[in-house]
């Protein structure tokens, strides 16, 4: 197969190659849209670990439903840039929810 005309044959091609980038900008726009995360303060009381809280919001908490607690106390460790997985009386922890 032989080109006729240059000009047109890259004309078409950009034109074909400007839709396809539209179209993938389009697509990625909705796919990345993410409802905004809220969070709740709760405050540490005596005799609470994050593995009894881990697993209060496993049952009760919508965002971490049928997740395993593991997940979730390493979630709350991060969120609430945690060293380790020991919290204190009195201390904040933030906690999302949706």
């Amino acid at each position: 197969m032989r080109i006729k005309n240059v000009k047109k044959f890259i004309r078409s091609i950009l034109i074909v190659l400007g839709i396809i980038l539209l179209i993938s900008l389009i697509i990625s726009k909705a796919t990345l849209s993410h409802k905004q995360i809220e969070y709740k303060t709760i405050f540490v009381s005596e005799g609470d670990t994050l593995w009894n809280i881990a697993k209060s919001n496993q049952v009760s908490n919508d965002y971490y439903k049928d997740k395993d607690v593991r997940f979730i106390i390493n979630d709350l460790i991060k969120i609430n840039n945690l060293d380790s997985s020991n919290i204190n009386v009195n201390q904040e922890l933030l906690i999302p929810i949706i």
